[in-house]
Parts: C-alpha cells; structure tokens; sequence
C-alpha cells in the first residue's frame, strides 16, 4: 500500500486511507483501548450541536463519528477525501444521504461549500494529516457561519515529560505492531506514530488557530493530554 510522509502529500495520505478503510474504527477502538468513543463523546458535547443546525465534520472517514452529532437533532455533513472511507461509511449506512447524514468527497485546503454555510465544524484526527495546517484552518472559517465554533479533537503531547517520554516510546513501538497485527497494514500506523510525535504542543496550535482568525481559542486535555480539544468561534 502506499505509505504516507510527514511531507504529507494529500494523494499518498488519501490512498493510505484507502487502504486501512475497511478496519479503521476496529483498530481506532483496539490502539486507543475504547478511549476514543470517550473522545467522540467529549468532541459531541464540545461542539454542542441543536435541532435544525448543520454541522461539517471534516476527516469524517467512514462517518462514525457524524452519527453522534444527529443523535443530538442537526444535520451533518461528512467530509473526506478518501475515497474509500467514504464508500466503507455510505455502504454501512446504506446510501450517501440517509439518517441526517450526507457524505460529500472534499479537500480540506478547498472546501467544496459556499461561504458562512456551517453552524459549526469540526475535525477529529484529521488535522494532523493535512499537508498546510493554516489553510485548512482559513478555510474552516470560511465556510462557518458568524458566531459559530469550531471543535478540534487531535492527538497531542503530555504535559508531564517524563510521561510523555514513555508515551512516545509506545507510540514508536508497540502501536505500529498492535495495529498492523489487527489491520494488516502496519506501515499506515508507523506515519500515525511519527505525525504524532511531530505534531506542535497545545499552546502552539492554540497561537496557529488564532492567527487563522478564530478568535476565543481555547484547549483542554483528554487522557491525560494524550488528546485534546481545541475550540474557537468565528466572531466576525
């Protein structure tokens, strides 16, 4: 399978996608331990979506996570550019619009949505594969109405070094085995570990949110720090 770089060049990240499709929630629930139905629950009640909203959930993959948001009454709009993510969620749900979801093919660096469409968007374990970070975060606000928010859900950096020192060696050592023994693609979960460790600390992606203009930036820790949401709003 063709195996993604920290030049993170989008074809070779979509067709990595590609190809851990069909097992990516599977093995998102073995690596994380079932933390990350925690994460999703965190990022559901951070960007605390209402009846008669619309929301962008952008990296949606197979669409697991844009389930949450209908529960809570919106309309969501799940946004990839895998290809065959997508296809894995539309064919779970049995169309490409059904159940308050519509699964749209896009390019985070060029939104396929008008201006000020969104009540609110979000990304979660998304951001990190994008190959220009402030583009994507520029178009986000974009296409996000006034007064609305963004949410971030990313994987991120202890604050206690010493821990996150040990973190780092399991990153580089045991995920890649872990996951590879579950999905039989383990090169996709070595570029997982190694854009983790190159990934910026809290604060510096707080100070890359605002100079994309989000304004009200703040970030709290899940797991110990091991993840994190970071939130905005549009204010102008």
């Amino acid at each position: 399978m063709t195996r993604a770089k920290l030049d993170k060049k989008p074809q070779d990240v979509a067709a990595m996608f590609d190809g851990i499709a069909s097992r990516y929630d599977l093995v998102n629930d073995v690596i994380s331990l079932g933390q990350d139905r925690v994460w999703r629950r965190a990022v559901v009640n951070a960007v605390d979506a209402h009846s008669g909203e619309l929301v962008l959930d952008l990296a949606a993959g197979t669409g697991t996570s844009s389930e949450s948001f209908v529960r809570k009454g919106a309309r969501v709009i799940a946004c990839d550019f895998s290809l065959g993510m997508l296809r894995a969620g539309v064919e779970r749900r049995g169309g490409a619009s059904r159940g308050g979801v519509t699964f749209v093919a896009g390019d985070a660096l060029r939104l396929p949505f008008a201006d000020e469409t969104f009540d609110a968007v979000t990304i979660s374990f998304g951001l990190r594969n994008v190959n220009d970070v402030d583009q994507a975060l520029r178009e986000l606000l974009r296409v996000t109405k006034v007064g609305g928010r963004l949410v971030i859900c990313e994987f991120s950096h202890i604050p206690v070094e010493a821990v996150d020192r040990i973190y780092s060696t399991y990153l580089m050592g045991a995920l890649p085995r872990i996951a590879g023994a579950v999905s039989g693609r383990s090169e996709a979960y070595d570029y997982l570990s190694e854009s983790i460790m190159a990934w910026p600390t809290q604060p510096d992606l707080a100070r890359t949110l605002q100079d994309a203009g989000w304004s009200r930036v703040a970030w709290r820790n899940l797991t110990l720090g091991t993840v994190a949401l970071h939130r905005g709003f549009r204010e102008k």
